[in-house]
């Protein structure tokens, strides 16, 4: 399996409505539910008005589409990052899923699921 290094630093906030997401931007996630609004989106690109906000993520992607069919690649992922201490925020789109990890531990997080046969491929 071929993984994706984003080239950019992450925030994933929450706010209070979507007015100031600016929605032309290249990366961002929004998720809404009946409790809340959050956002992943590049650090640079935060909205000033979140109601809280956790800086200091990176990240990467599962390359291709995933058929829906494939079952655990998330939780294999995430069991090697949690073996080794790395806790891990997940979002999934309709093609793929992202795994971000707090910036300090994005190195450790690559050189053991390296170790553990996962490819990397360059920058997006």
């Amino acid at each position: 399996m071929i993984l994706k290094k984003l080239d950019f630093d992450l925030t994933v906030c929450k706010l209070s409505d979507t007015s100031t997401i600016d929605l032309t931007e290249e990366f961002y996630f929004i998720g809404k539910t009946d409790e809340e609004i959050s956002l992943v989106c590049k650090t640079e690109n935060t909205p000033e008005n979140t109601a809280a906000r956790d800086d200091g993520w990176r990240g990467f992607r599962i390359e291709g589409e995933l058929d829906f069919s494939l079952i655990g690649i998330l939780s294999k992922l995430s069991k090697v990052l949690a073996d080794n201490d790395i806790g891990i925020f997940a979002v999934s789109t309709y093609n793929t899923d992202y795994i971000l990890v707090k910036k300090e531990n994005f190195e450790k997080a690559v050189n053991v699921l390296s170790q553990a046969g996962y490819e990397f491929c360059a920058y997006i």
